[in-house]
C-alpha cells in the first residue's frame, strides 16, 4: 500500500509539472497571456505537490501544511491576476 501512495504522489507531481511545461510551450507559440498566468499558477502546483510528497513520505513527523498551501495560494493568485487584469 506504501508503493501505491508513493506512486500516485510522483504521478501528481509528474501531471502537474507536464501541465505546466504544456502551458508555457503554447504560450511561447500563441502568445495568449491567459496562458502565461495559467502556466504560473501551475508552477505553484507543482511546489505544492512536491512539498506534499515531502510532507507525507520523506518527512512524515514534520508538518509542511503552511508551505504546501503557500504554494498553492502564490499559484492561484498567478490565475487570479491573470482573469482580472487580462480580459481582452
Amino acid at each position: 500500500m506504501e508503493n501505491a501512495r508513493i506512486a500516485l504522489y510522483l504521478l501528481a507531481i509528474a501531471t502537474s509539472f507536464a501541465c505546466t511545461a504544456f502551458l508555457f510551450r503554447a504560450y511561447l507559440q500563441r502568445g495568449i497571456r491567459l496562458l502565461l498566468w495559467s502556466a504560473c499558477c501551475f508552477v505553484g502546483l507543482t511546489v505544492n505537490n512536491i512539498v506534499l510528497f515531502f510532507d507525507l513520505v520523506i518527512y512524515p513527523t514534520v508538518d509542511l501544511r503552511i508551505a504546501r498551501l503557500l504554494a498553492a495560494l502564490a499559484g492561484m493568485m498567478f490565475l487570479l491576476y491573470g482573469f482580472i487584469f487580462e480580459s481582452e
